[in-house]
């Protein structure tokens, strides 16, 4: 029997993903970054605010306080917020940095795996705010029963 080596081992793992999977580690991160503040956040993160912020222009990823961020997302309570960011920390989608000031400044920034998750979900936005308008009127069709 041959021996294999780690990153062999690691490279075989990763050709088997497969999120249909119930065991699949893959399923356990879809579900993650599939939620809604997840996406939101990694929107905000990517520049996909509502308008420019501070003379810098929508679309382009910049680093952003906590405080920027909760305004932003209108509805994310404190708790859900932290515990968002800490999950996109710990995964490396998201890099955390304190600077020492009065008071102390923290700021979240996209890291080049954000960034290339963040354009994925951006398009999702993008979908969702360009076709709600015919998902309300499905809704409203199946509703009352002539769709």
């Amino acid at each position: 029997m041959a021996t294999t080596t780690a990153a062999q081992q690691r490279a075989r793992s990763k050709v088997e993903y497969d999120a249909f999977l119930a065991a699949c580690p893959s399923r356990d991160l879809l579900n993650r970054i599939s939620g809604k503040w997840v996406a939101l956040i990694l929107s905000a993160l990517g520049g996909g605010g509502p308008r420019q912020v501070d003379g810098e222009c929508a679309g382009e990823p910049r680093a952003m306080r906590y405080s920027e961020l909760s305004r932003m997302l209108a509805g994310v309570s404190q708790k859900m917020l932290t515990q968002t960011l800490r999950s996109l920390e710990r995964d490396g989608l998201v890099s955390r940095t304190v600077v020492p000031t009065v008071p102390v400044t923290v700021t979240y920034e996209l890291t080049d795996l954000g960034v290339s998750l963040h354009r994925m979900v951006r398009g999702l936005k993008t979908w969702a705010e360009t076709h709600m308008d015919d998902v309300i009127a499905n809704r409203a069709a199946y509703d009352t029963g002539t769709g």
